[in-house]
């Protein structure tokens, strides 16, 4: 059994909370926009029982955190992911699976993993999803966050379901993947039409499986990056990590037509690298533009290299997991491929308007990454907006000993301005034992908070959330 006492993921802001709860109207500190009608909702993970083996932030169980804002009020309530497997160790009394960093449980009666819906969540045509990559996604219903269950698009969804489909604004469509570390051919594509129905999933051959958490869309394209953190079984049956980073191996960038298939790809070469994240991408003259968080490998899955693998790569400022803001030029004509960095400032959990998904933005939202030698696990100290055609950063600082994540962008209804509108994360004051949703003038995002929403309970770190209108919420998508 893993003790909190030694595990970072299980200890201080990122330790599990136990209760259930909804609240009456919460302290707000400033004033909440009158415009700001809905609801914003994160998930991440949270562990119902004491984790088996060696915990990963990956592996909790999903639990929803959702502040509903209605005519200058809010209310917040916090639910489980009733999964399959939360129902089953729920059950049980105890924990049954084990995570990332085990051995698969191939003996395991109920199966050899536990699908978690911990990492993300997708609004699309009237319906909310609370996802996991490695298998389906479940339908959560609004504003309460009960857990439907399984989504499956009437029995048709053939593959897992990444964590971040890509919705387009113009179009409606919902393009999603799902990839397979172990079976051929490693990776599926799907599109999902305005009314939710799936339209077409297609295989994509890779050589090797391979983690592959993001991907991008433009008006006319789809990207997929192949990149060198590798499932390889041989190497489990020698006794090592079946993942592992390979940095002797390229990253593939792979372009089809976003209704196109496998013989519609094509591939494009960069030097190695790992993205978690994309900001965006879109279409300029005979170019396809990807902006991203780029490192040069990750430890993510525990597995560093060595300091003389470092060495022997000349790597010396132990910044190699360090992610920053980098843009890809994929010339469509010549085949060619310019890679740049625009930023040195760690950050992750991009964002941007996401009406403008596909298409060129002037701006972008990150969570700026403290690097210190004493974590053990990533704290975000403020937001980074880019203002993409200049090439200009500024900074939101959430405070000394205040830390939060991802922030969704909000536009301002009937807003004509790309930044127009409202940031909104969730925060943890360090020295009060307070957790607070903010919300941020985008426009202004070097001011203080123009409001501050009192949670009467701890918000446990977490990864990704989205905002949803009253009007849209009102719109529940009918059963296909």
């Amino acid at each position: 059994m893993t003790s909190t006492a030694v595990n970072a993921y299980l200890t201080g802001n990122f330790a599990p909370i136990k209760e259930e709860i909804e609240t009456e109207y919460l302290t707000v500190i400033g004033e909440l926009p009158v415009e700001l009608n809905g609801m914003f909702v994160r998930n991440g993970p949270n562990p119902q029982f004491t984790p088996l083996g060696n915990y990963h932030w990956f592996d909790g169980d999903g639990m929803l955190h959702g502040v509903e804002i209605r005519d200058g009020k809010a209310v917040y309530r916090n639910r489980y992911v009733r999964t399959r497997g939360f129902e089953i160790e729920r059950s049980a009394g105890h924990g049954i699976w084990t995570g990332l960093l085990e051995v698969p449980q191939v003996e395991n009666p109920h199966g050899p993993y536990k699908n978690t819906a911990n990492t993300a969540l997708i609004w699309h045509a009237g319906r909310q999803l609370a996802l996991w990559e490695g298998g389906e996604p479940h339908e959560i219903r609004l504003p309460n966050l009960e857990t439907v269950g399984p989504y499956t698009y009437g029995g048709k969804l053939a593959s897992a379901f990444t964590a971040h489909p890509k919705v387009d604004a113009v179009t409606g469509e919902m393009m999603f993947f799902g990839y397979s570390p172990v079976t051929p051919p490693y990776l599926k594509y799907s599109v999902v039409s305005a009314a939710g129905a799936l339209l077409s999933t297609v295989p994509i051959e890779l050589p090797v499986g391979v983690m592959m958490h993001d991907f991008a869309v433009t008006e006319h394209y789809t990207l997929f990056m192949d990149l060198p953190l590798t499932f390889r079984p041989e190497r489990m049956q020698q006794g090592e990590p079946a993942f592992a980073f390979e940095p002797e191996r390229p990253s593939r960038f792979g372009i089809l037509p976003r209704h196109g298939d496998n013989g519609a790809i094509r591939w494009f070469e960069a030097p190695a690298c790992y993205v978690f994240h994309t900001l965006n991408a879109y279409e300029a003259g005979d170019e396809v533009v990807l902006l991203a968080c780029r490192m040069n490998s990750t430890q993510v899955l525990g597995l560093a290299e060595s300091p003389h693998d470092h060495r022997e790569r000349g790597i010396t400022d132990g910044r190699d997991d360090a992610t920053c803001l980098h843009r890809w030029r994929f010339n469509l004509v010549t085949g060619t491929v310019q890679e740049e960095a625009l930023d040195d400032a760690p950050c992750d959990f991009p964002r941007i308007n996401e009406y403008l998904t596909g298409r060129q933005t002037q701006y972008g939202y990150t969570a700026r990454l403290v690097l210190a030698p004493e974590n053990e696990s990533p704290l975000f100290d403020g937001l980074l907006k880019y203002n993409l055609a200049t090439g200009e950063s500024q900074a939101h600082e959430f405070g000394q000993g205040r830390y939060g994540g991802e922030a969704v962008f909000v536009p301002r209804p009937g807003a004509t301005d790309e930044d127009d509108g409202w940031l909104l994360t969730f925060v943890h004051d360090s020295r009060e034992s307070q957790s607070e949703l903010v919300v941020i003038n985008a426009l202004d995002v070097t001011a203080p908070p123009i409001a501050r929403l009192l949670i009467p309970q701890r918000v446990p770190y977490g990864f990704h959330g989205l905002w949803i209108s009253h009007e849209q919420i009102a719109q529940r998508g009918e059963t296909p």
